[in-house]
């Protein structure tokens, strides 16, 4: 399944509490049992000002639905093209 990074400028998102945090992992997690396609929530980083999502499902367009329906931003989405690490040296 196709995966992708979106980024969500939240401003302050750094300095969300964990209760924040969590109110909106499940809102996160109830759009995504609502959608009735294959879709998954791989994890999310927080960092300055910007949520940094990495989710898996058919097309960008579902992605911005999920966002849509949050009511979170989805500021930027692209597929990912290839993964890589220390590992990808040889």
């Amino acid at each position: 399944m196709p995966q992708f990074i979106i980024e969500r400028n939240i401003e302050g998102a750094s300095t969300l509490g964990a209760d924040e945090l969590a109110d909106i992992s499940t809102k996160s997690n109830e759009v995504v049992a609502g959608l009735g396609v294959p879709y998954t929530w791989v994890t999310s980083y927080v960092a300055g000002d910007k949520i940094y999502c990495v989710h898996e499902t058919d097309d960008a367009e579902t992605i911005r639905e999920h966002a849509r329906l949050g009511g979170f931003p989805a500021d930027m989405v692209v597929q990912v093209a290839a993964v890589i690490g220390p590992q990808t040296a040889g």
